[in-house]
């Protein structure tokens, strides 16, 4: 019990610490001291700790590979790539509907903070001649936009979940898929189904528009279905898009230096440090020991931590952080089918909290109800939970 209570408060101040916007790196630094005085380590046992998070493999691949995602979205983005995208599909869809729900999905491919609100001005467009409430409106710019964080290898929290728990990214995105699939169903269901159709005058896609698609297809070929390392195929797609859009050696550099960042860095240090630091002060062990004497099912423990964590952090990098170290010590939460399941878990915690960027954004724009909102949210997310449920106990 008393391990229990001290890894709840530590769980504590790192939501406590998120809410008020610190940032996750220094978040995690701090919960790993304050795990190591909890826990009475040594100050050795503890350097051993940080120097073994810092030399690991996995943490300088992680390091890599997000850099490496972030300077692929800054070249998409300053050479125009993702406008034209839109601007493509703009043309290629008729059907309204399809309009609204594909402009969030389309910005949604790559990862940006409160994204949702550079596609809500295009739903707003694509829904003008229709009767559709703000609440809707807002619902569909919102749910459409997020199922890629459970299947895309260009989101952080994917890549830090499979670190974390050594589980491929690759096996992830197929146990995950299902969720993303049920999440785009509930849109469907809840956003699009029952408004008036209309149609809109199709026009033919250049070559231009169909090239721009290229880039982001290219990563999913070469990563989903070659099983390319990641880090490879990223450099292969930045490379050859620094070739195509004739970059001189000053602007590779300038968008190299444009994609590092030092908030990633900490944020990749900090989480691991603090992995390394559950393992060797025995927290997890413990824990487990516990949770099985107590005759608490498994899979409680993976919906109630991801699920709380990730409603009260509104961050899918923050509920993996602190949450999959923890999972991994305990007996019957390693295995694949219980990873994604907490995934899935963590992620509909994120979609339904208040504080996550997106909802607020949105909101914001569209001056919904926030009640409206958050009754179709609970849908989606029940959806989503069901099918998890299902799929574990299929899967286990």
């Amino acid at each position: 019990m008393l391990d229990l209570l001290k890894i709840l408060s530590v769980l504590a101040i790192i939501v406590l610490l998120l809410k008020r916007r610190w940032n996750l790196g220094l978040v995690m630094v701090l919960s790993s001291v304050m795990l190591a005085v909890l826990y009475l380590l040594r100050p050795l046992d503890f350097a051993l700790s940080v120097y073994d998070a810092l030399k690991s493999k996995t943490t300088i691949s992680l390091m890599i590979i997000l850099t490496l995602i972030r300077v692929f979205e800054n070249v998409m983005r300053k050479n125009g790539l993702m406008q034209e995208m839109m601007d493509s599909f703009m043309g290629l869809v008729m059907d309204r509907r399809i309009l609204m729900a594909s402009m969030p999905a389309i910005i949604g491919l790559l990862p940006s903070m409160g994204g949702a609100i550079f596609s809500a001005p295009l739903v707003e467009e694509a829904s003008k001649g229709t009767e559709i409430s703000p609440e809707k409106k807002a619902f569909i710019n919102y749910v459409f936009r997020h199922p890629w964080e459970y299947i895309s290898p260009l989101y952080p929290g994917l890549i830090l979940a499979s670190a974390i728990t050594l589980h491929s990214v690759r096996d992830l995105i197929i146990s995950n898929l299902s969720y993303a699939i049920f999440l785009v169903a509930g849109g469907i269901i809840w956003g699009l189904t029952g408004l008036e159709i209309q149609k809109d005058q199709f026009k033919k896609l250049s070559r231009k528009g169909l090239l721009s698609f290229l880039p982001i297809a290219a990563i999913v070929f070469l990563f989903v279905v070659l099983n390319l390392d990641l880090s490879i195929s990223l450099t292969l797609v930045i490379t050859t898009l620094y070739i195509v859009m004739k970059y001189t050696p000053g602007r590779i550099l300038e968008s190299i230096k444009e994609g590092f960042s030092w908030e990633i860095i900490i944020i990749i240090i900090g989480v691991m440090t603090f992995k390394e630091v559950l393992d060797v002060s025995g927290a997890v062990t413990n824990l487990s020991s516990f949770f099985s004497r107590e005759g608490i099912p498994v899979l409680i423990v993976l919906f109630i931590l991801p699920f709380l964590s990730g409603l009260l952090t509104g961050l899918t990098i923050g509920f993996v952080g602190a949450i999959f170290p923890i999972l991994i010590g305990i007996e019957g939460a390693q295995s694949l089918p219980a990873i994604s399941f907490a995934f899935a878990a963590g992620y509909v915690g994120v979609l339904l909290s208040p504080v996550h960027l997106c909802l607020v954004l949105t909101r914001e724009h569209f001056k919904a109800d926030l009640s409206g909102m958050y009754r179709n949210i609970y849908r989606v997310g029940v959806l989503i939970m069901v099918a998890a449920v299902v799929q574990y106990f299929l899967l286990i």
